[in-house]
């Protein structure tokens, strides 16, 4: 397990299709102005070739504002790129191969419950992609909602700090960060907003007054 080198808060995953004529680029440029703390790339459809150049323009941007970037699943993209990681589903490249591919990389793994956790920190992952925590319609293949509870169980099963992921938005993102997650991941809640940055910074200052009302709470 490493330290990593970016703040708690909002990690941003661009999606291309749910807002027509939004680009990567653009998703991600919104993001790190609004406050994201780490960028995630994910594209099912386009082939690694189409995202070489997009990739490369994130990379610069993210580089600049000390933004983590992490591409979903494309592991040799992510490297050929110079990105920070790669982020893996349950049904992807295994952790341990990618591990063993990328020792220096920083690697996500997707996990449901406590056994998953274990798992992947077996396996050599940095940081656990927990959820859906909520109903999502942004992921098709999502499962059920593992629910909040599901936080304080996967910490207590796991070192590796947790990104949550699944049905956040600004109503609700203040209880992953009094839950104990380190990062909330959000999707339509930023790419579907009509002013994406506006949408990063507003759910940045939601989970930080979580994060500091849990600390208050802990204090008490």
């Amino acid at each position: 397990m490493r330290e990593f080198p970016v703040p708690h808060g909002i990690y941003v995953v661009t999606d291309v299709l749910l807002p027509p004529g939004r680009t990567h680029v653009a998703i991600a440029r919104a993001a790190v102005a609004g406050g994201a703390r780490i960028l995630q790339l994910r594209d099912k459809e386009a082939p690694d070739e189409a995202l070489r150049e997009p990739a490369q323009e994130i990379r610069r941007l993210t580089r600049a504002a000390g933004v983590l970037f992490v591409i979903n699943d494309r592991l040799e993209l992510a490297r050929a790129v110079g990105a920070d990681g790669v982020h893996l589903g349950q049904s992807d490249l295994p952790a341990r191969r990618a591990r063993e591919s990328w020792p220096e990389g920083i690697l996500g793994i997707t996990v449901g419950e406590a056994d998953d956790a274990r798992r992947a920190e077996a396996d050599g992952a940095d940081y656990l992609g927990l959820g859906p925590i909520f109903a999502t319609q942004t992921k098709g293949d999502a499962g059920p909602a593992v629910g909040l509870a599901a936080i304080p169980r996967v910490r207590a099963a796991s070192r590796l700090p947790i990104v949550a992921i699944g049905g956040i938005h600004l109503g609700n993102v203040a209880q992953i960060a009094a839950a104990g997650a380190a990062w909330a991941a959000v999707v339509s809640a930023v790419v579907c907003a009509p002013d994406m940055e506006a949408a990063t910074r507003a759910l940045a200052a939601a989970f930080a007054a979580g994060e500091r009302g849990a600390g208050t709470a802990a204090r008490a």
